[in-house]
């Protein structure tokens, strides 16, 4: 009963890592994509370019997403400290 327990709460939390993950991720590839394409019509090679766009829009995408997600990630925390003292015994 405990491994099983113990199983079901590390899938758990690994799901809500990649839940959390997937904006951040979205919206870098979505704008890599858009700056590449860019670059490949107007011929400008610089490196620092798709960085910089993709550096900013992950912030933009946590900062404007970030208190969707901590809802799920605190009723997360709770649940795990909450059934803890049972999957010790």
């Amino acid at each position: 009963m405990r491994h099983t327990a113990l199983i079901d709460q590390l899938q758990t939390t690994l799901n809500l890592v990649l839940y959390m993950s997937l904006p951040p991720l979205v919206g870098a590839m979505a704008v890599g994509l858009v700056v590449g394409i860019l670059q490949a019509v107007t011929q400008v090679q610089d490196q620092s370019l798709p960085v910089v766009f993709k550096l900013l829009i992950v912030i933009a995408v946590i900062a404007l997403g970030g208190p969707l997600l901590v809802v799920p990630l605190f009723r997360q925390s709770v649940q795990l400290f909450d059934t803890f003292p049972m999957l010790t015994r």
